[in-house]
């Protein structure tokens, strides 16, 4: 007779009869890979309940809209706005939201109509930047449209972040606020960063209310969701004793659902539905005025913020709710499908197999398989929200090869092989070195990313999980004085990298693991004698 791990297995998987291995055991391990996987999944996709802050009969007071939609960018030639995108965007606005804010007024000619016809108020911006003709051109179409449209603008905003940007001087910036407030009626604000009202005090004066962008997020010194609310509070209080009696208006606060962790503050959905909710029960609390960043996930910002750039939204960039004001909200409301996609990772391990070797092998071929489906899932789904160009989807799809490549050398290791799985072994194993000298250069390539230039990339911990554990229990040969360079790479960014992002930042941590665990196996494949 024949062992089976009935009902889990396929046919092909069996184990020789003599095979000192109980029919319970071996189907526990199945099933304790399969619950490993399915907890993983759920775990991470496990909606959270908070206290709402928007329903159908409570607004919020106003959040930033750029009308893009997600395979547009404002760099786009020509420039293309669609009418029929804004239409329905300021329709589901009008459903959350009292008013919104622009940040240009080139192309939205048609917002204020849209504006009135959704029952929306404008906070209409003009773009401030280093070209004095571009800039002469939006403050003259700002002043056209404000007083075109006295019964929906609000208030006007002479340029964002121009001072953080280096682009015009304060005494620049001053002469184009008063332009403005001689030109129209409704009230003049500029908008940037809290430091920079702080750095050029001739700005605050000119306008007729503060506004300034509180992004715990991107602070110097970033603070943890906990701690967030609380500098934010204490800012405003602070400008709000500073500069009385004129009014303080949190033009820019959220939080990113994805991307990167700096330091102690982690990007989540479930996060920035916290901050988001609680930071709207204050401010209505308190009587702030505010916006919030911002209505729509914008891919384009990846561009030149890195993955977390393109997930500020409170919509994504399909303009599906993301939960973040009202409802339960789950951190990756993908997850059955990562777990269906973990399912077949799971059953490919096993397939490879065969006849198992041993029961030792019996026992580790489906725990390498619940390994392998969690860490190859993990990075799909971090290619899926960080990749931004044809050559970093081309990246993530060679590590998931390699990975491929790393789980079928693995499980035919641990396979009593004959016929093509002799063969297909075989193979790999004339390759493994290469395999483990691929997975050690892919390491390197980002571990120098993470030391010199990290703001922007994330941690890419899962794609070299399997290949660092698979290599460092099962030892190759592999060319000696490339790999002796890339443990040596890897291995002394380790240090560094902990120390630029903070010894509490885990995301830090977990790549300082595998990168100490591919560290080690590059070592020990230097014992192994070359055949």
């Amino acid at each position: 007779m024949q062992v089976r791990c009935a009902a889990l297995l396929p046919d092909g998987l069996t184990m020789p009869a003599t095979a000192r291995f109980p029919l319970l055991a071996y189907a526990f391990a199945c099933l304790l890979g399969l619950f490993a996987l399915g907890g993983y999944w759920y775990g991470l996709g496990q909606p959270v309940v908070l206290p709402d802050v928007a329903s159908a009969t409570h607004k919020l007071q106003c959040a930033s809209y750029t009308p893009f939609d997600k395979d547009q960018s404002p760099f786009d030639q020509p420039f293309n706005l669609r009418p029929e995108r804004m239409d329905a965007d300021l329709a589901l606005l009008a459903t959350r939201f009292e008013c919104i804010r622009t940040y240009s007024v080139t192309g939205l000619e048609a917002l204020p109509a849209l504006a009135r016809k959704h029952g929306l108020k404008l906070m209409i911006g003009a773009w401030v930047n280093s070209n004095p003709v571009d800039t002469a051109k939006e403050i003259e179409l700002l002043i056209a449209e404000a007083n075109a449209n006295p019964d929906v603008v609000s208030a006007v905003i002479v340029g964002n972040e121009a001072l953080l940007r280096k682009e015009v001087t304060g005494p620049q910036l001053a002469k184009l606020i008063k332009q403005v407030k001689q030109s129209v009626k409704q009230p003049v604000t500029y908008a940037d960063v809290w430091e920079f009202w702080l750095q050029h005090p001739q700005i605050a004066p000119e306008v007729d209310f503060l506004t300034i962008h509180l992004l715990p997020y991107w602070e110097d010194e970033p603070s943890n969701i906990d701690a967030a609310l609380q500098h934010v509070a204490q800012v405003r209080q602070v400008f709000g004793n500073r500069f009385a009696p004129k009014d303080v208006m949190i033009g820019e606060t959220g939080w990113p659902s994805e991307g990167r962790q700096r330091e102690t503050a982690l990007p989540s959905r479930v996060n920035e539905a916290r901050f988001i909710r609680g930071f709207v029960a204050m401010a209505e609390q308190e009587g702030w005025h505010y916006n919030l960043i911002e209505a729509f996930d914008q891919p384009w910002k990846r561009g030149s913020e890195g993955a977390v750039g393109g997930y500020w939204g409170l919509f994504d960039a399909d303009r599906q709710d993301k939960n973040i004001l009202a409802g339960p909200v789950s951190n990756l409301p993908l997850w059955p499908q990562w777990l269906a996609v973990g399912g077949l990772v799971f059953l490919g391990a096993l397939l490879p197999g065969g006849r198992v070797r041993s029961t030792r092998a019996a026992l580790v071929l489906p725990l390498l398989g619940a390994v392998a489906a969690c860490s190859i899932g993990t990075w799909g789904e971090l290619a899926r929200v960080t990749s931004r160009s044809l050559d970093e989807w081309l990246w993530a799809a060679l590590l998931m090869a390699l990975n491929l490549l790393v789980l079928a050398h693995a499980a035919l290791s641990l396979s009593a092989r004959t016929g093509w799985r002799e063969r297909a072994f075989d193979a790999l194993q004339r390759r493994a070195g290469w395999l483990l000298a691929a997975a050690g250069f892919a390491g390197a390539v980002m571990m120098l990313g993470l030391v010199f230039e990290p703001r922007y990339r994330s941690f890419p911990s899962a794609a070299l999980l399997l290949p660092a554990l698979v290599y460092l229990i099962r030892p190759v040969s592999a060319p000696r004085r490339e790999i002796a360079l890339l443990a040596f790479i890897i291995g002394a960014g380790i240090a560094p990298q902990l120390y630029r992002e903070g010894l509490f930042n885990q995301q830090a941590w977990g790549w300082a693991l595998v990168s100490g665990l591919l560290v080690a196996a590059l070592w020990r494949s230097l014992r192994v004698r070359h055949s």
